[in-house]
């Protein structure tokens, strides 16, 4: 080996690698703030300039790092190959010292730590005879990460073969500095090796040496020294090949032939290719160094006559001293350390602007990570719990109170309300004023004055009676909206229209749900129903008949509208249960919460199926004190039906009312107009004014006219057109137009209150229901109010392990980033 201590006073003069004269001092400062950077361990985070050594076992790279540091390495059993040695050399004032550490990536199981950890491994060292030991006691504490570290630096080294591990990712760290070390910064890494020995080591040491080389050399900023030897076929160094796949332009491989003393006889010219750039070129070329031989070794011989030999070998020797003068300067140590110095130095000046913005960025994305993630355990849970559930109920009793946008509560049961009130009005009866078998190709036209008075939309005829059918369509759509599913009661199927037309004219259809109700259908109801009574009376019994048949078909919808609300309930507050308690704790508490809430909601919905219940059970008796509503809607009904009768029985009559009521010039004279007896001329239809020069003869009046006016000669005065209906026979359905008005008038009242009453009942037992005392529910079904209320809220605010873990890295991890800033505003480029 190389003596380092009587070489120690020749360091002065000569000085180590790169003189300290050829570095500016920006430069130099800028070499400081990355080993600066490196000591914060932010090299895990960021990609900081670095040189990497790799090469094949034997490949002669401990003699080439040995020298350009200066100091010796271990050698036996090849332990200095089994671990990443790190050397970071700095020029300093202050006296020669060397600060062996332990530098700790992964834990004692190969797990990635969430931050590096480095320990100093013994006191520091002003020896530099003392540093091989250190190394190779340091080595072993790397290669046995579950034993203490103290018993590898003061115990004895007798099993020094005996280790845990083969390889390892951690590394041993030296922080060289003295007046004449050279500003550089490099990592010695294992060699790459083809096979495993049958005597030791494991069958994944290959894959464990390339995956650590290839962790060093993938990173962009890495500089690659790719040592060389020249006893053995290039082609059969695989460290090659693993740098031109990371780097396959070899812009950033400084590539460096080591042992050309021990070049076969007559193959020198072979390697010369490398030192002309010719083969395999690289942009920082191919170097040649030549280190000491195992005899110079055994001498103790110094660095610098270590140096001279050097330099000797290759001024002395063919074919190196028979090179053109332009490739001597890739040939010696010294050269290539003032190659990787200038190369390291350029790298980290064109890097430090950048390394600066990946800061920033890294730092920016650290705390976006920190703020989405739950928040950290209070100090004081039971206040905090108090607070979330109280925050929560405000916020339910808000949302149920209404809260603006389409996805509130109330904006969602709103279209459910409206179809509720749809199919409710649906199960009017539909009432027929003529006969079934004089019923073919007939159409009654929708009732005009109910036009203004349904706010849902016009009722039509042809939907009359479909409570069922739309009930099963509310229920199909809400069963794919994941609703819940329909009672079965509610899944009958609809009559098809060509069944209904298969029907006889001697079937009766007076159920409201399978079709339309003629009046002699209702007529003969009429009749079978009538007991005690005097000709021409029909007992209430029959409209009764016609109101249960309608009421019996507001289950269904009822209980679904119901159900959907109940749907829509859960789904919002599991929403809000989410919101208020998914970032607390482990989860705990929002689980927890979510089965009170569902649990307190399925009571809420019970007591709203009662009210429901009950409010159809009062239908089942038909009763009103909305006298006015009623009579008004009976009149109204009573003139539809029997004006639409009055056209099908008394068509050319009516026809001839309608005619002389529509000529503008009834209004204006005839028997609107005062009369009196004597003046009977008045009761004459006026005569049009002739056109001039074309004299017209009178018009003779006609049938209605001339019924007016002979009324009017009879002292009738007052009668209008419309009034002539009156002095017709009597109909003989006109019971049954009556009780058709009576049904439908009570219907058209019922139906509005029912609609009303329903979606009321649901909303003060479920909606409103879900937000009373919920506060008090959730406290007291938790516990967070009685005794053990300190223990129950610790127990829900404990934070997932892996949350935990995860803050603790990120947390770490914004350390180094904040630390690496701080280092890098102190240089100013």
């Amino acid at each position: 080996m190389v003596n380092a201590t009587e070489g120690a006073k020749e360091q002065t003069q000569s000085g180590i690698g790169l003189s300290d004269a050829q570095l500016s001092q920006p430069r130099r400062r800028m070499l400081d703030l990355v080993n600066r950077l490196h000591s914060t361990g932010v090299q895990v985070d960021i990609d900081l300039p670095q040189i990497a050594v790799i090469g094949s076992q034997s490949a002669g790279k401990s003699s080439l790092i040995e020298s350009i540091s200066g100091i010796t390495l271990p050698r036996a059993a090849g332990t200095c190959t089994r671990c990443p040695t790190e050397c970071r050399l700095s020029r300093s004032d202050s006296p020669w010292q060397c600060k062996v550490s332990l530098r700790f990536i992964t834990d004692k199981n190969g797990q990635l730590l969430g931050q590096v950890r480095n320990e100093a491994f013994g006191p520091v060292i002003y020896n530099k005879a003392e540093v091989e030991e250190r190394i190779k006691r340091a080595q072993r504490a790397i290669l046995n990460p579950s034993r203490p570290r103290k018993q590898f630096l003061d115990g004895d080294d007798n099993n020094s073969r005996l280790t845990e591990l083969s390889f390892s990712n951690n590394c041993v760290s030296l922080q060289i500095s003295g007046p004449d070390v050279a500003d550089l910064s490099f990592c010695d890494l294992p060699g790459l090796i083809a096979s495993v020995s049958s005597s030791g080591g494991h069958a994944n040491d290959i894959a464990l040496v390339e995956g650590l080389v290839t962790s060093y050399i993938k990173k962009p900023s890495c500089i690659i020294l790719l040592t060389v030897t020249c006893e053995t076929d290039f082609e059969n160094q695989g460290a090659h090949r693993l740098a031109k796949q990371y780097d396959p332009e070899g812009r950033r491989t400084i590539g460096v032939l080591t042992k050309p003393d021990r070049i076969p006889e007559g193959e020198q010219n072979h390697w010369l290719p490398f030192i002309r750039n010719e083969r395999e070129p690289l942009d920082n070329n191919w170097y040649c160094v030549k280190q000491p031989s195992s005899s110079d070794i055994k001498q103790n011989i110094t660095w610098d006559e270590a140096r001279k030999r050097e330099d000797d070998y290759f001024s002395m020797t063919p074919p190196w001293n028979e090179l053109d003068t332009i490739y001597l300067k890739y040939l010696r140590t010294r050269n290539l350390v003032e190659r990787l110095s200038s190369v390291l130095s350029d790298l980290i000046a064109k890097r430090l602007p950048e390394i600066q913005e990946e800061l920033d960025r890294s730092i920016i994305k650290v705390r976006e990570i920190l703020g989405s993630l739950p928040r950290p355990p209070s100090t004081d849970p039971v206040n905090e719990v108090a607070n979330l559930l109280y925050e929560f109920a405000a916020d339910l009793h808000r949302h149920v109170d209404g809260v603006p946008g389409e996805n509130g509560i109330l904006q969602c049961i709103r279209p459910a309300q409206d179809k509720f009130r749809r199919t409710i009005r649906d199960t009017a009866p539909q009432f027929m004023p003529f006969e079934r078998r004089r019923a073919d190709g007939k159409v009654l036209q929708p009732p005009t004055f109910l036009e203004g008075d349904d706010d849902i939309g016009v009722v039509n005829n042809q939907v009359y009676g479909r409570a069922l059918v739309v009930a099963r369509k509310m229920a199909n759509t809400d069963e794919a909206e994941g609703s819940v599913p329909v009672p079965a009661q509610a899944q009958e199927t609809e009559p098809s229209s060509s069944t209904a037309k298969k029907r006889t004219h001697e079937e009766t259809v007076e159920d409201s749900n399978t079709g339309n109700i003629y009046v002699d259908e209702v007529f003969a109801r009429a009749h079978k129903a009538r007991t005690r009574e005097l000709p021409g009376s029909y007992p209430f019994t029959v409209q009764k008949t016609f109101i249960i048949d309608v009421v019996k078909q507001w289950k269904d919808p009822a209980l679904i509208y119901l159900q959907n609300v109940q749907t829509f309930m859960l789904a919002h507050t599991k929403e809000l249960v989410s919101k208020h308690f998914s970032e607390f704790g482990q989860g705990l508490l929002e689980q927890r919460v979510r089965a009170i809430v569902h649990n307190h909601l399925k009571e809420c919905f019970k007591r709203a199926e009662q009210r429901v219940l009950w409010v159809l059970e009062m239908e089942e008796h038909p009763f009103t004190v909305n006298y006015h509503y009623l009579s008004e809607y009976k009149s109204k009904f009573l003139a539809y039906y029997k004006s639409a009768r009055d056209k099908e029985t008394r068509g050319e009559v009516t026809s001839q009312i309608e005619s002389f009521v529509s000529q503008p010039t009834v209004s204006a004279a005839g028997p609107q107009q005062p009369t009196t007896p004597g003046n009977p001329k008045l009761a004459k239809k006026p005569r049009p004014a002739a056109s001039f020069g074309s004299p017209e003869e009178p018009e003779e009046p006609n049938g209605i006219a001339k019924v007016l006016a002979g009324l009017t000669e009879m002292g009738i005065v007052g009668i209008k057109p419309q009034d002539l209906y009156r002095i017709l026979p009597p109909d003989e359905m006109e019971p049954a137009i009556n009780i058709m008005a009576d049904v439908r008038a009570y219907c058209q009242v019922a139906y509005k209150r029912f609609s009303d009453n329903v979606p009321q009942a649901v909303d003060h037992e479920l909606v409103r229901g879900v937000e009373r005392d919920i506060l008090k529910t959730l406290c007291m079904k938790l516990g967070t109010s009685g005794p053990l209320s300190e223990r129950i809220c610790a127990e829900l605010a404990q934070e997932s392990p892996q949350v935990a873990d995860k803050r603790l890295d990120l947390m770490k991890k914004l350390e180094r980033l904040q630390s690496a800033t701080v280092e890098l505003m102190e240089i100013e480029l």
